[in-house]
C-alpha cells in the first residue's frame, strides 16, 4: 500500500449518482489517495429514474438497476461501504462519527446526501399502504401493494400531480389499476410547465383513464388493521384506496451540514464548483442549493445536476476550477410520451408551440420578452438537442421563428 493510501483520504457521504460521479471523477483527475464511499442503504449504487417507471412496472430486474457494481468500484480503488449512517461531522478534527459508534477521518469530505420525500402532515399518514417514492425499497413496496390493488380491483390514489406522481399514475394504469390523482393546485405541474402543456398532460392522463382532481384539499387518511382504505377530503367525502402514493416534493438532506455549522438554505449552499463554506468540504446533487452570481439560490433535482456537480466537486478537491454552468435539462416518461426539458422556464411571459400537439410530437418554447428561457419537447428529441445548443450559446429565435416549423432554427447556430 502506498503512503498516499494510508492517509485519511476523501470520504463521500452518499452512494447515489452524485457520490459515485465524484468518486470516479477524483480517480480520473489523478487522485491517488483513499476514497471511501458511504451509503446508508443495504444496496450498492443504483439508478433512481426507473423506480417510478420500468422498475415499478416489473420491466427491469435488479441487475439492470445497478449503477456501479461494487467490484467495478473496487477496481478503481473506491471502497464502498453500505448500511452506514453518519451521525456527526467534527470539522475541527476532520472526523465523521458513525451510528455504530465508530469514527472515520477525512482529509476531504463530499456530502452527496440527496433528499427525502416530504411527509404528509395529516392524520393516518403513517398507515400501511401510504408510501412515498424515493428509494428502491419504496418502489418495491409500492409495486407489491399495487399488484394487490389490481388483483382486488381496489383504487390507487396519488397525492401530488408532479412528475413522480404522474409517472406512478401512468405506470399504475399500465398495470391495470384504477387511479385518481389529487393535485392541490389548479393544474398539473403548474410551477414548471406552461399552461398549454399542463392542459395537454391533463388530457393525456384522462385519455388513459386517470381521474384528476384539482384544488384538492386532503384532510386525512382512512385506515384499519389492513392498512389504508381511503383518502378523506376537506368536504368530508372519502375516496376509496388500497394504495396511496405521496408525491408532494422533497427536502434536501442537509441536517449533517447544518449541525456542523455549514451554510445551508433550502439545502447545502455551494458555489458553481460545489464548494461549501468549509474549504475541506464539497457537496453535490439533490442536497445542494447553488448560489448564483446575483445572490439567489438555485435548487436542481436531476441526474444531470448530480453528475455535473459531482465532477465540479471532485475538481474543487483537486484544487481545480470546473464550474457547472451549462444549461440544465430534465426528462420524464409517461405512457409512450417522453418529455425532455432544457433550461429553466421561471419568469416566462410568452410561449410558442412548434409542431403538432394533437399528433404528440411538439415543443413549447418559453420566452421572457424576446429572450429564450427554456424549451419543453414531447417526443421531439431533435428539438431538445437543438434547444440545449441554443441556450448554451445564449441564442434566441423570435417567438414567430420558434413556432414556424418551416423556419430552420439550426441556421441560428451556424450564424
Amino acid at each position: 500500500m502506498t503512503a498516499a493510501m494510508t492517509t485519511p483520504g476523501i470520504v463521500i457521504v452518499g452512494a447515489g449518482q452524485a457520490g459515485v460521479q465524484t468518486a470516479e471523477a477524483l480517480r480520473a483527475g489523478g487522485y491517488t489517495g483513499r476514497i471511501t464511499l458511504l451509503g446508508d442503504e443495504p444496496h450498492g449504487p443504483y439508478h433512481r429514474p426507473p423506480l417510478s417507471k420500468a422498475w415499478l412496472a416489473g420491466e427491469m430486474d435488479a441487475a439492470q438497476l445497478v449503477l456501479r457494481a461494487p467490484e467495478m468500484l473496487a477496481r478503481k480503488g473506491i471502497e464502498l461501504r453500505t448500511g452506514v449512517t453518519v451521525r456527526r461531522i467534527d470539522r475541527a478534527t476532520r472526523t465523521l462519527q458513525l451510528a455504530d459508534g465508530g469514527t472515520l477521518p477525512y482529509s476531504g469530505l463530499v456530502l452527496a446526501t440527496g433528499a427525502t420525500p416530504r411527509a404528509l402532515p395529516l392524520p393516518g399518514a403513517d398507515a400501511e399502504g401510504v408510501l412515498p417514492l424515493r428509494s428502491r425499497a419504496d418502489a418495491s413496496a409500492i409495486a407489491g401493494r399495487m399488484a394487490t390493488c389490481v388483483a382486488q380491483d381496489r383504487p390507487v390514489v396519488v397525492i401530488g400531480g408532479g412528475f413522480i406522481g404522474l409517472e406512478v399514475a401512468a405506470t399504475a394504469r399500465k398495470k391495470g389499476a384504477r387511479v385518481t390523482v389529487l393535485e392541490a393546485a389548479p393544474r398539473l405541474l403548474g410551477r414548471v410547465l406552461a399552461p398549454v402543456l399542463s392542459d395537454w398532460y391533463a388530457d393525456l392522463h384522462r385519455r388513459h383513464g386517470v381521474r384528476l382532481v384539482f384544488d384538492a384539499q386532503v384532510a386525512g387518511i382512512e385506515a384499519d388493521a389492513g392498512g389504508v382504505h381511503g383518502v378523506r377530503l376537506a368536504d368530508g367525502s372519502v375516496l376509496p384506496a388500497g394504495l396511496v402514493v405521496v408525491g408532494i416534493g422533497v427536502a434536501a438532506n442537509d441536517v449533517l451540514a447544518r449541525e456542523a455549522g455549514l451554510a445551508c438554505e433550502r439545502g447545502i449552499v455551494v458555489d458553481a464548483c460545489g464548494r461549501t463554506s468549509d474549504p475541506a468540504i464539497v457537496a453535490a446533487g439533490d442536497c445542494t442549493a447553488r448560489r448564483l452570481p446575483d445572490g439567489s439560490l438555485l435548487r436542481l433535482e436531476s441526474v444531470q445536476n448530480a453528475t455535473e456537480q459531482g465532477k465540479s466537486a471532485a475538481a474543487a478537491l483537486l484544487g481545480q476550477e470546473r464550474p457547472f454552468t451549462t444549461t440544465p435539462w430534465f426528462w420524464s416518461d409517461q405512457y409512450d410520451r417522453k418529455l425532455q426539458m432544457a433550461g429553466l422556464s421561471a419568469g416566462a411571459d410568452a410561449w410558442a408551440v412548434r409542431g403538432d400537439m394533437a399528433a404528440g410530437g411538439f415543443s413549447v418554447y418559453h420566452f421572457q420578452g424576446e429572450r429564450l428561457l427554456a424549451v419543453d419537447s414531447v417526443n421531439a428529441a431533435r428539438d431538445h438537442l437543438q434547444a440545449r445548443k441554443l441556450l448554451d450559446a445564449g441564442l434566441s429565435p423570435t417567438p414567430w421563428q420558434a413556432g414556424d416549423v418551416a423556419f430552420d432554427l439550426g441556421q441560428l447556430l451556424k450564424a
